[in-house]
């Protein structure tokens, strides 16, 4: 099969936030797309030639082709159900990133027929607290979240840390700003580490410094309760180690499929 023939998707939207943000509506040849869970992610990628096998590299065969493919968390809602949409960073040494980068809107890919993953509400008892810290592109299972029972949550309050380098990163700050206005329940605190001074007037560091005791109850108005809240991590895994540090003398434990927990986590790689 060539390349061409592999291809089951179209790239129907896009949104450059700067050079290193953007997000993709991606709408498969099939549709509608099948029911999946919010928070879940699908594998996207494009097709590259293989490397060849030791001893065939004069074979008159033409090189056989594989496809290079990533995972990303999706954050539109299954609502939607005739496109995914993807919240993406391009990583300048990457295999895949930079080609994805390059695909302009009609431009053609290949996309996993269902979603993956367990890192959804599915274990959070109904009117829990929830706070749930992202980095980068890992704000991406929150929005789906958001968007599929923000009109009906299913928690009682919800904080949304979103960690990042500069302001220009901070993909659907205006959606999530505009919920904040109309919603009581819901808090969005963003965080910036590296935007130059006078140009910001939030909070500044890493997402640790909206999790101090005094500030969050602040920001949140309510406490870091073990017994109550259910604490979300997505993102950079240095970031998920280190909040996991942090919150587990407070009594914090990993939700896991051997013993349930208060804290679940996902790695972005």
């Amino acid at each position: 099969m060539s390349g061409e023939e592999m291809l089951n998707a179209t790239l129907v939207g896009r949104r450059d936030l700067n050079e290193r943000y953007t997000i993709l509506r991606i709408r498969p040849d099939r549709v509608p797309i099948d029911p999946f869970e919010p928070g879940q992610f699908i594998n996207l990628g494009l097709p590259q030639p293989a490397r060849p096998r030791p001893g065939t590299e004069d074979s008159p065969e033409p090189p056989r082709v594989r496809i290079a493919k990533r995972s990303y968390s999706i954050a539109s809602s299954p609502r939607e159900n005739d496109h995914y949409e993807l919240f993406l960073t391009v990583v300048p040494e990457g295999r895949l990133t930079p080609e994805l980068w390059r695909i302009r809107e009609g431009g053609r890919c290949w996309i996993d027929s269902r979603a993956l993953g367990a890192f959804t509400l599915e274990r959070v008892p109904p009117g829990s607290d929830l706070v749930m810290v992202g980095t980068g592109t890992g704000i991406s299972p929150y929005v789906s979240m958001l968007r599929t029972y923000g009109e009906e949550p299913r928690w009682r309050r919800l904080v949304l840390i979103h960690g990042v380098r500069y302001a220009a990163d901070l993909g659907y700050r205006d959606e999530l700003e505009e919920r904040q206005r109309r919603d009581a329940r819901f808090r969005y605190v963003p965080v910036v580490s590296r935007e130059p001074e006078g140009s910001w007037s939030g909070l500044r560091g890493r997402v640790q410094v909206a999790l101090e005791e005094g500030r969050f109850r602040e920001l949140a108005g309510f406490a870091l309760d073990p017994g109550q809240v259910h604490v979300f991590l997505c993102g950079n895994p240095d970031m998920v180690q280190s909040v996991r540090e942090k919150l587990a003398p407070g009594g914090f434990v990993a939700d896991t499929a051997q013993m349930p927990g208060n804290l679940h986590f996902e790695k972005y790689w």
